[in-house]
């Protein structure tokens, strides 16, 4: 049994054999987490694996399913460390997942410098907007737009957090790709793969998958693209090998 509170749910996690509890008032994953936890190199049989800005674990529940490795999921909201938390235990994964409340920036100290063989984080994507332009909801505000973390500071504590030749992962917006390899590079994290996100054929990419190597050597693969929608806006083949594993 799993305790819910208010509008939640417990989902299952499609391909996987796991649920996870949502809200639609507070959180739910999206497609983008999905994306970055099947784009990201993990070690198979050992390791340690840290995710931030964690939201309700879908990440890290996700990572349980490619790693047999240790790990460590960092969300700032109380209400949504909760419900990643009793997802853990639901899925008996209480033994290789556990989550941590705090601000990232607290993490490097708090967990510890150079430790993590892995890191991936789904930031949020938007600059502070004016305060009369910020979502209502907190819970979506603090999500979207970088009131309580820039994408400087995520990526600054992956930096620190990564081992030498640890591999850092992030899902974004294709319009801050540059940015995004400006701040790698200044804390030596160097873009080794990127895979960009379609909605359609023909249409613009709207979101970007990227994977540094701390202390890397310059060479970056760009890989074929994702396509998300078919003409007849059904899943693509390969998207729905992605949301719901091989038939």
């Amino acid at each position: 049994m799993v305790e819910l509170k208010e509008d939640e749910r417990l989902d299952y996690l499609l391909a996987e054999n796991l649920r996870i509890i949502q809200s639609p008032s507070v959180f739910a994953f999206s497609l983008d987490a999905v994306l970055l936890s099947r784009f990201v190199y993990v070690p198979i049989q050992k390791g340690e694996l840290l995710d931030l800005c964690s939201g309700n674990g879908v990440i890290p529940l996700f990572l349980s399913t490619r790693s047999k490795g240790r790990i460590t999921g960092v969300e700032i909201q109380e209400r949504l460390y909760s419900m990643a938390e009793r997802s853990i235990h639901y899925n008996d994964l209480d033994n290789r997942v556990k989550m941590v409340l705090g601000d990232i920036n607290d993490m490097p100290k708090k967990l510890g410098y150079g430790k993590f063989d892995v890191v991936t984080c789904n930031p949020p994507y938007f600059k502070t907007p004016p305060e009369g332009e910020i979502n209502e909801n907190e819970h979506f505000a603090i999500a979207r737009h970088e009131i309580l973390c820039t994408l400087e500071d995520t990526i600054r504590v992956s930096a620190a957090m990564a081992r030498a030749s640890g591999k850092v992962a992030f899902v974004h917006r294709p319009e801050r790709l540059i940015e995004i390899i400006e701040l790698m590079r200044k804390y030596r994290l160097e873009p080794k793969r990127v895979q960009f996100v379609h909605p359609k054929v023909g249409k613009e990419a709207n979101t970007l998958l990227i994977e540094a190597t701390k202390g890397g050597q310059p060479g970056l693969k760009v890989l074929p693209a994702i396509i998300v929608y078919n003409e007849e806006n059904e899943y693509t083949p390969e998207l729905r090998e992605i949301l719901y594993g091989r038939n």
